[in-house]
């Protein structure tokens, strides 16, 4: 039995909103990642570990990741399902992406 239009564009549609949450909680769990990191850097400078200017470098980096965290899960239109493509495809070569 074949696929009808309807049922292909319903499949597609599926698709996209499990790529969609796929990436939407991949983005979070990512971005909270990165958040840890600066979080982290607020605890070294009251430790005294850092000075101010090294917790602008690592907020100065925070931002430029994000940015690019937020290019890659481009979570609107088809981007999710390339999104998704590309993170598996990056995992299947054992490169996870390090934001």
């Amino acid at each position: 039995m074949t696929e009808t239009g309807d049922q292909r564009a319903e499949s597609e549609r599926a698709q996209r909103r499990a790529a969609r949450k796929t990436i939407a909680a991949y983005h979070e769990q990512q971005l909270g990642l990165l958040l840890d990191r600066v979080r982290a850097g607020f605890v070294r400078l009251e430790a005294g570990e850092i000075d101010v200017f090294e917790l602008d470098e690592l907020i100065h980096r925070y931002k430029q990741a994000a940015r690019e965290l937020w290019k890659f899960c481009d979570l609107s239109g088809g981007g999710p399902v390339s999104a998704l493509h590309a993170l598996e495809f990056r995992r299947e070569q054992g490169e996870e992406p390090d934001w």
